[in-house]
């Protein structure tokens, strides 16, 4: 039955959340679970001809009376429709307006369908006029982190967060098809692709990370693009508690640090959960706090009224001398800026070059400072960042207080990101990348826990600028780490929730410590 509105295509674009069993024998996995129910379908499975697992995608099957219906109505729509979905954000209305549209040049047509068919047909032109096309129903996967293709001809792959590398019976076999989705992503990022600028960084509506190639003569099997996915609500502090990512003990000392200004820098590798784990702990920024962030691709989630966020922007024309595009804006002059507009807290999603010297002059007159840096260890971060194209000198390095080094672990039956050490910088010698340190936390990988092996050297600065003697410091550690494992107890792992109890631990304290029954 239509509803009020003449409406009769209902879709529910909320990640659907079900259990699926371990990755303890890859040639048992055989499981089904809805993506857009009841349109879209993930079929995972051990395949003894290809012997490897498969991520089928189920859709709808259209018979060719109904192809063709559906591409007469999609040509209709192109010539009757004026619209940008590029940034739709209110998707019931828009598919009300589309089903009327599709409604009359239905009858324009003069082609009835049943219900059935018409169900059909309204999910393939809402998946390719407002969604993704054919992978619109991956976006919805909340266990899908990565979507990669590799070019024409060539199955597409996925980082699955249970199964790992999954080989997927998706194949792009048009090279149209495949530019015209390139240049549709370039478009819902409100970013520009051509055969002049092949190149695509940029970040979807709901926050996904795009990384995309335009032509051949840049990746030669064609077209490419890999899509990194991201929770719509951030993971927080109580979520990583959880996963083991790091323990109560770690975020309370972060959180006590964080309080009074160190400056953080969060490395490892590539999907090691640098990004997730720093916008974890952004959680802990006193609410008053002015905060400003800049990025390249909008990654970063605060629940900070006082949060300023800007991204790069990329120019136009032929470079200039210095090899600068005319209107680019990049990390080095977003950073500049941002020390003029009286932050407390400044955040660079990824530090990479010429922006690290200005970032650490921050550091060095009294602006807290986060970071993430690609490096397996702070030996080698301080190595790159004393050796060209950066050139810190010892002195710079040594206004960095904490470093937590982030790890992806890939087994038979297990994928997991840990915290592998987090260390507190005290003295960088003249000798390129060597610096004096303390490791208080280190993860064991044998027990899979983390755990305290050396006492504090940050509380001990903190005790000079502040007068606070350390075992008062320490004891309000041991009071937060009661916290956040009663709040991890009482599945108190929202965003919003946790937010909210961290602004109340900052506002009254005393109150928030007795409702938890902590005084």
């Amino acid at each position: 039955m239509a509803d009020e509105s003449g409406s009769i295509f209902k879709i529910d674009t909320r990640p659907t959340i079900i259990e699926l069993p371990p990755l303890s024998s890859r040639m048992e996995i055989n499981v089904r679970y809805p993506l857009i129910a009841p349109y879209a379908y993930a079929h995972v499975f051990w395949d003894d001809e290809q012997n490897e697992l498969i991520y089928n995608l189920e859709e709808p099957a259209l018979t060719p009376a109904e192809h063709e219906i559906l591409r007469l109505i999609q040509l209709a729509l192109e010539e009757m429709i004026n619209i940008s979905y590029s940034h739709a954000n209110k998707l019931n209305l828009i598919i009300n307006y589309l089903e009327r549209n599709v409604q009359a040049i239905l009858l324009e047509l003069g082609t009835k369908v049943s219900r059935p068919t018409y169900l059909k047909l309204m999910y393939y032109i809402y998946r390719n006029s407002v969604g993704l096309n054919n992978i619109e129903p991956l976006i919805h996967d909340y266990y899908i982190e990565d979507i990669e293709c590799n070019g024409l001809n060539f199955p597409l792959y996925l980082v699955h967060r249970k199964y790992e590398n999954v080989r997927t019976n998706m194949v792009y076999k048009s090279m149209q098809e495949l530019t015209d989705f390139v240049e549709k992503l370039a478009q819902k990022c409100g970013r520009y692709v051509s055969y002049a600028k092949p190149l695509l960084d940029g970040t979807l509506p709901d926050g996904s990370r795009v990384n995309a190639t335009y032509t051949a003569d840049v990746t030669t099997r064609g077209p490419t693009f890999t899509i990194r996915k991201f929770t719509k609500e951030p993971w927080t502090p109580i979520h990583l508690i959880k996963f083991g990512t790091a323990s109560a003990r770690v975020f309370a000392y972060i959180w006590l640090a964080i309080e009074h200004q160190s400056n953080f820098i969060v490395i490892g590798e590539t999907a090691s959960g640098k990004t997730s784990f720093l916008n974890s702990i952004l959680t802990f920024i006193p609410p008053e706090a002015r905060v400003v962030s800049i990025e390249d691709t909008r990654e970063l989630n605060l629940a900070h009224d006082n949060w300023l966020p800007s991204v790069t922007r990329a120019g136009f024309g032929i470079p200039n001398l210095v090899g600068k595009e005319y209107g680019e804006i990049s990390l080095f002059d977003l950073l500049k800026e941002s020390f003029r507009q009286n932050p407390d807290y400044v955040i660079v999603g990824e530090i990479r070059g010429a922006e690290a010297f200005v970032l650490f002059q921050g550091m060095a007159s009294g602006h807290s400072s986060f970071g993430t840096f690609h490096a397996g260890s702070v030996q080698t971060l301080v190595r790159r960042l004393e050796t060209p194209p950066i050139n810190l000198s010892p002195s710079l390095i040594e206004t960095l207080d904490i470093v937590c080094v982030m790890t992806h672990k890939k087994e038979l039956d297990k994928n997991y990101r840990r915290m592998k050490e987090l260390v507190e910088i005290q003295e960088a010698s003249n000798n390129i990348g060597s610096i004096k340190s303390n490791m208080p936390f280190t993860w064991d990988p044998v027990n899979d826990e983390i755990n305290q092996v050396t006492p504090f050297y940050v509380l001990h600065k903190i005790s000079k600028n502040t007068g606070t003697p350390v075992k008062e410091l320490e004891r309000d550690i041991a009071q937060r780490e009661k916290l956040l494992t009663m709040m991890v107890e009482r599945e108190e792992v929202e965003f919003k929730v946790v937010n909210e109890i961290v602004k109340d631990f900052y506002l009254s304290k005393e109150k928030l410590l007795e409702r938890y029954g902590l005084l």
